[in-house]
């Protein structure tokens, strides 16, 4: 084996085929809560994969803990009730839906690696609390993962490409990473730290062209305190604006991340920009901002407004138009009633026509 083929094996991971335990993120309910509904339809309905959901399951606490206000202890105890969910139902691969989640869990299990008595501690913590006992996840892949591991069989059952229907170029994507899925333990992440590829597989799987940029690994500026505090917002928004702007230059047709937060800074942030400096990105006043599930839904021919695409702040229309996507602009809007749930509003100078662009 060569070194440069030694060097990339290790930053590769294993990924469980099938049976999965799915816990679900609780920040993606409220920003994208089409994205977890669209991941389940892909993998039971689409490509005929097991998976487990429990509704006991609870937050993992990993926003509480990295603020500083859940207890280490507490927050151990409450994925290790995670953990006992998922062998109370027989499985043995768990697969969160969150990045923080991800890396929380990762972090649990290398702790208790090295400090087992720790994992004692937890047990009996546990089981005083609950009742409950637990057997370690044999194989923990983030939601992104699983993805990446079916991406060859989405694109041989997908219905349109990362194509510009109109040019019959590739659209050009550019890639954000959570930090918590490559920066807190490299090995976990797809690719690592350095290279991280689980949204750029899919993307060229799926006819893409991924778009490198200066400030590619630099963090969306979310942080948790950074948000949470009113006053370090413009630390957060300050680290958007430098991705944005090294991204600019290369004209890219959408953003793709992996983390809840993260996509919904990168799309939020962009209305807040237009607002404050009187500038946007991309030709039709932004750039999309789309989560893996709903581009992979969009690749299988998933309608837009089912997937949850409407609750984007940058609309998303340009992007639809260039890959070919038939959607109804009327009922954008409308919940599963039929009546309207509300628009978000726009900035200003964000101008969206959405028929005929090119």
């Amino acid at each position: 084996m060569s070194i440069e083929r030694a060097n990339w094996s290790a930053y590769q991971k294993e990924i469980a085929d099938d049976h999965y335990f799915y816990v679900r993120s609780c920040i993606r309910q409220n920003f994208f809560p089409g994205s977890e509904a669209a991941f389940l339809n892909i993998m039971r309905n689409d490509l005929g994969r097991d998976v487990c959901e429990d509704p006991n399951h609870t937050s993992c606490t990993g926003i509480g803990y990295h603020s500083d206000v859940v207890p280490l202890d507490t927050t151990m105890t409450v994925v290790a009730r995670q953990f006992a969910l998922m062998t109370e139902n027989g499985y043995e691969n768990l697969v969160p839906s969150c990045i923080t989640s991800f890396g929380l869990y990762t972090e649990v299990l290398d702790m208790w690696h090295h400090f087992p008595e720790k994992e004692e501690q937890i047990r009996e913590y546990l089981y005083k609390a609950t009742k409950r006992e637990f057997r370690k996840p044999k194989n923990l892949a983030h939601t992104s993962d699983i993805i990446f591991h079916h991406r060859e069989a989405i694109a041989d059952k997908g219905k349109r490409r990362l194509v510009n229907v109109k040019t019959g170029e590739p659209l050009r994507v550019v890639d954000h990473i959570g930090c918590h899925y490559a920066k807190l333990f490299k090995g976990q992440g797809i690719g690592g730290a350095e290279f991280p590829y689980v949204l750029g597989g899919m993307v060229d799987a799926w006819g893409g062209q991924m778009i490198d940029y200066p400030e590619r690994r630099h963090c969306c500026g979310f942080g948790f305190r950074n948000y949470l505090v009113l006053s370090n917002r413009s630390y957060s928004i300050s680290n958007s604006y430098k991705k944005f702007e090294s991204m600019k230059p290369y004209q890219p047709d959408f953003i793709v991340a992996n983390c809840p937060g993260c996509a919904m800074f990168l799309d939020r942030w962009q209305y807040a920009i237009s607002e404050m400096e009187g500038k946007t990105y991309g030709p039709q006043g932004g750039i999309p901002v789309l989560t893996y599930e709903e581009m992979a839904g969009l690749i299988m021919g998933y309608d837009p407004w089912e997937l949850g695409m409407q609750m984007h702040q940058v609309p998303v229309e340009p992007l639809l138009e260039k890959m070919g996507v038939e959607y109804d602009p009327s009922t954008k809007y409308l919940g599963r009633d039929g009546k309207f749930i509300g628009a978000p509003q726009q900035a200003q100078i964000v101008t969206c026509s959405c028929q005929g662009l090119q």
